[in-house]
């Protein structure tokens, strides 16, 4: 039996910031001195992102300050920004239109009926509200009353290969089940004052979206390849064929994602690339091995990109060139980092471009943690 990714959709926000202007403001919020400014705008530059998309802007036009209200200037008032309570307030506002259309597009190019969806997914770790965007969905899709719903939360940028093995589980277990899965974060929400390196990385990558599949047994006649192209009898890397997960060693406090009294705060160790140079290979060797492949029968590799260093790091563990992460680094350079979608974006990328199989699908979250999901 055939298990597959039968449509894909993504979204972002109306409204996106240049990077360079970003910089520039940031300093207003985190820097206290000239020279951290300036450190700013450098970081900024080399982050491999030019722009981004966020639900806090107002309006397309104007200077980036005058462009949102969400996040006051420091002050005695507000000398960390909003609190957790006004951002969760927000998300609760804004996440539901972002699921609905890449939902929307993944159901239409899937070829199926929202009303044949039996299984709903949701993924997100920048916001949790209930009922949620889950909720959203149904109604407006809509879904049926009786659609068996899953949340997976908290597992951040690898978390849609989570919802992507949870998904083939269901369908191997019952052929008839339909999937749809669905990733927002609104990771612009959590914004971070002051001057603390690891906040500031973040601050300068993260950004807004969705990403939407629909997971099932068999595609449908009117399957994406077919409404997109009408040529090709089978669409290119939609079968799941194997799922993959290892914690790295060592790498407890490498990553980690924790609620705060203002925002969600993220570390991220410089410790990184380090271990994924250390570790990758042999566990990426020894997991495709159980499929019959070697690292060097991988066509096409689907990196989430958590960040330059990340995609750098990942090329030289597996001895791959810098071009074969291009698709990452261009999603990366006009999304920035949106968390869990983000791979999503990649695959729909590399599909809409035919690209071939054996693919693999891999992201990195907190733990420090590999997930990935061999494709054909």
């Amino acid at each position: 039996m055939r298990i597959v990714i039968s449509g894909i959709g993504t979204s972002v926000p109306e409204h996106h910031f240049d990077q360079q202007e970003a910089g520039e403001v940031a300093a207003q919020f985190c820097s206290a001195t000239p020279e951290q400014a300036h450190m700013l705008n450098v970081l900024y530059r080399m982050s491999g992102v030019e722009s981004r998309g966020s639900v806090i802007l107002d309006n397309a036009d104007g200077p980036l300050t005058d462009r949102q209200k969400f996040f006051p200037p420091i002050s005695p008032e507000f000398p960390s920004g909003p609190t957790t309570e006004t951002r969760l307030e927000r998300f609760g506002e804004v996440a539901g239109p972002l699921a609905l259309t890449s939902s929307r597009k993944a159901i239409e190019r899937s070829g199926v009926d929202a009303r044949d969806i039996t299984h709903l997914i949701t993924v997100t770790c920048s916001g949790f509200v209930a009922p949620g965007f889950d909720f959203t969905l149904i109604n407006e899709l809509p879904l049926r009353p009786e659609v068996e719903r899953t949340q997976i939360g908290f597992m951040g940028c690898h978390a849609a290969l989570n919802a992507l093995r949870v998904a083939r589980a269901f369908v191997a277990a019952d052929p008839t089940s339909v999937v749809l899965i669905c990733c927002v974060e609104i990771c612009t929400l959590h914004y971070q004052y002051g001057w603390d390196p690891e906040q500031i990385v973040a601050n300068s990558l993260f950004a807004d979206g969705s990403g939407a599949c629909v997971v099932q047994a068999q595609p449908s006649v009117n399957s994406e390849s077919n409404g997109r192209n009408g040529s090709h009898p089978k669409q290119p890397l939609s079968q799941i064929i194997s799922s993959g997960s290892v914690v790295l060693p060592d790498s407890a406090d490498a990553m980690t994602w924790r609620v705060g009294d203002h925002g969600f705060r993220m570390t991220l160790s410089s410790r990184v690339p380090g271990l994924l140079a250390m570790h990758l290979r042999t566990w990426m060797t020894r997991w495709l091995g159980k499929n019959g492949l070697t690292p060097e029968e991988i066509v096409t590799w689907a990196v989430h990109p958590g960040g330059p260093r990340i995609l750098n790091a990942f090329a030289e563990a597996m001895s791959i060139p810098p071009t074969a992460l291009s698709v990452s680094r261009d999603i990366m350079r006009t999304h920035g980092n949106m968390s869990s979608p983000t791979v999503l974006f990649v695959l729909d990328r590399l599909r809409d471009q035919g690209a071939s199989g054996p693919c693999v699908a891999i992201g990195f979250g907190p733990g420090l943690v590999a997930e990935a999901t061999l494709i054909t």
